[in-house]
């Protein structure tokens, strides 16, 4: 900043600047699916770019509205319009002489196969309607999925919205409680499961943790269970049904209702800062209409020739978004995989790629962050040649590994699409478009045409370009959540209370000079060092700039001096040894000399892993319970909760911290 303002007016300091830019390749240009002149029809006439983007699906009633904001913040899209998200994910692609085509590329953890063609999934997905029709699932019923990622998980979702009863998938790696919540928000009465999964080469259990839910829901009737892995369950009659004697007996004829475009397609959860988990729901015309614009336009699908792939669970919001609904809806194919990364070995992905001739990625930054660890000699082994695009999701990219998924990866051929979205919008809202945006390490870009998103400041006002705030949108969009699931109220004060009329995200974000815009990360993870507000994302985003260091989570701890004081918690690359003190203090001094004095961490603690649940964010609450020395949270959503156990045993004492 030119001028430093006075604290109290202070947003978000910006600390980095990029200087790098990757133009989009003529070449790419030339044949990308979305131009220029989409952001200037979305520009002109906002409702009628989404009304053309409505049309990429089958309606057997078109809408009277593209949008009804009269009672907002509760928005109403395509009013009127009728039309049923599983036939517009299969029976159109099969009537229109598709069926051959293959929807998945399904790869077991331990190296099974089925390749599912639209024609199949479509008779599975009736199966699937009819068995839970039986079972007495009618319209607006809530089913809970509790399953791995397999071929299953997608038939038992498109089940659900086949006969209209919104699904809530539950991750399978939660525990028996969090799934005893879910079931008891929202009321659901029928269970789908397995016996098991497969994780890290080891059989765990599923079933098991339905049964414990199920013993405090009693309004559970039927339990649907695939058979997955051959492992011993306990079993009551009466309730628990397989899916082998049923939805793999009952007939591939099924009759699709079509609902209103307002008709309840899903609720997801997710974390609410209160304990209780927010019931997040999306409905189904718009949901289906930016799913599909999206995923047609960010990752330039060309259905007839591109595999796709999203290496995330189907438990995410990604899974929904662009493992089901958004490919499926654009007749696309795409790999589904059911394991980790290292799984039997740490080449996994890069086999499969090679495997399937996988040519558009999508991922989280930390497992590339996981690669750069590993090292660049693993992705050396692969072609990796099929691949044209890749992309990111989840939090923000640093800049060092958005330029090591562009080499090692991508070849620095490919462009990478940095894309910015949450469970609650839906579908990406911010993002490069390739072929039309210049790539910047690290920036979402500019929103995505028909989307009005801004910076803004304490006040509501936009912020000038090179300057810091929240990132806020200003129009509603087609795949936004509607509500809270059975909770308006909180669905109002969260979203809608902080600056009245615009929605906000919750993440800090800036402008750079260019206007384009940069997320900063939750502001829960701000940090107030001696009166200046700081982002633990860009000392971060400093932090693996440097050649040792793979990871990197920063936080704010008290300090009698400064107010709040920054600690790092670092994995360092493989060739970089353990570290030591020569290391750390080689690591404080590049953060001064890349940001300034003002964000030269405390301390710097080594360490083997961080905290991560198990879609990869990093808990930094956790880390801020070792920093100050109190008891440790929960950590029952950690993908290997001995992490913490770890941390703590190498954390210094009182004397060595003030030494």
């Amino acid at each position: 900043m030119a001028t430093q303002p006075d604290a109290s007016e202070e947003t978000l300091a910006n600390l980095l600047h990029e200087h790098r830019r990757f133009p989009p390749d003529a070449g790419f240009t030339a044949q990308a699916n979305a131009t220029s002149s989409d952001y200037e029809a979305s520009a002109s006439d906002r409702l009628a770019f989404w009304a053309q983007q409505a049309r990429r699906l089958d309606w057997s009633h078109e809408w009277t509205q593209v949008l009804d904001w009269s009672n907002a913040p509760f928005a109403k899209w395509f009013v009127g319009g009728r039309l049923n998200a599983a036939t517009n994910c299969l029976d159109r692609h099969v009537a229109a002489g598709r069926g051959d085509r293959v929807a998945y590329y399904f790869e077991g953890e331990g190296g099974d196969t089925r390749t599912i063609t639209y024609a199949q999934l479509t008779d599975m997905v009736c199966q699937a309607a009819n068995t839970l029709t039986d079972l007495g699932v009618k319209a607006g019923d809530r089913v809970a999925i509790y399953m791995p990622m397999i071929p299953e998980t997608v038939v038992a979702m498109l089940a659900c919205a086949r006969i209209g009863a919104p699904h809530t998938v539950v991750f399978g790696g939660f525990s028996a409680d969090a799934l005893r919540t879910r079931i008891h928000d929202c009321d659901a009465r029928i269970v789908v499961t397995s016996d098991g999964a497969y994780r890290r080469g080891k059989v765990v259990g599923l079933k098991s943790a339905v049964d414990e839910a199920l013993l405090d829901c009693p309004d559970v009737r039927s339990v649907l269970v695939v058979r997955r892995t051959g492992q011993d369950i306990d079993w009551t009659p009466g309730r628990d049904i397989w899916w082998h004697d049923s939805v793999d007996q009952a007939s591939t004829e099924h009759h699709a209702e079509d609902f209103d475009a307002e008709h309840p397609l899903y609720v997801m959860y997710t974390s609410g800062t209160t304990g209780k988990p927010k019931g997040i729901l999306h409905t189904t015309g718009g949901y289906l209409t930016q799913c599909s614009y999206t995923h047609w336009a960010v990752f330039d699908l060309k259905a007839e020739s591109d595999i796709f792939w999203t290496a995330a669970d189907i438990g995410w919001v990604t899974g929904h978004s662009y493992i089901v609904y958004g490919p499926l809806a654009n007749g696309a194919t795409s790999v589904l995989y059911e394991g980790t990364p290292d799984t039997p070995h740490q080449g996994r992905w890069w086999e499969i790629v090679d495997k399937y001739k996988v040519s558009i990625l999508y991922c989280a930054p930390t497992a590339i962050r996981t690669f750069m660890k590993w090292g660049a000699q693993i992705p050396a082994k692969y072609s990796l040649g099929s691949l044209r695009l890749i992309g990111t999701v989840g939090e923000p990219i640093n800049p060092a590994a958005y330029i090591w998924y562009r080499e090692n990866i991508g070849h620095n051929r490919t462009p990478v699409v940095d894309t910015w979205w949450q469970t609650e919008t839906g579908s990406i809202l911010v993002s490069p478009l390739p072929g039309v945006t210049a790539g910047k390490p690290g920036a979402a870009m500019k929103a995505l045409p028909g989307i009005v998103a801004d910076v803004v400041d304490d006040a509501g006002s936009p912020v000038p370009d090179g300057a810091g705030g929240y990132l806020v949108l200003r129009e509603p969009w087609p795949s936004m959540l509607r509500t809270i699931w059975g909770d308006d109220d909180r669905y109002v004060d969260t979203y809608w209370s902080r600056f009245p009329g615009l929605y906000f995200a919750g993440d800090g974000a800036k402008k750079d000079e260019d206007g384009d815009i940069w997320l900063l990360g939750r502001v829960d993870d701000v940090m107030n060092v001696a009166g200046h507000r700081l982002s633990t994302t860009e000392i971060e985003s400093a932090l693996v700039s440097h050649a040792k260091v793979a990871e990197a989570a920063v936080i704010g701890a008290s300090d009698e001096t400064t107010g709040q004081a920054i600690v790092a918690f670092v994995i360092l690359r493989s060739e970089a040894g353990d570290g030591g003190p020569e290391v750390v203090q080689e690591l404080r001094d590049h953060v001064a000399k890349e940001i300034g004095k003002i964000a030269r961490p405390r301390q710097i603690m080594v360490v083997p892993e961080l905290p991560k649940t198990r879609s990869g964010k990093i808990m930094r609450r956790l880390l801020k319970d070792v920093a100050q020395d109190r008891p440790i949270g929960d950590v029952t959503t950690l993908a290997d909760s001995s992490v913490m156990d770890l941390i703590k045993a190498g954390m210094p004492s009182d004397a060595e911290r003030r030494h």
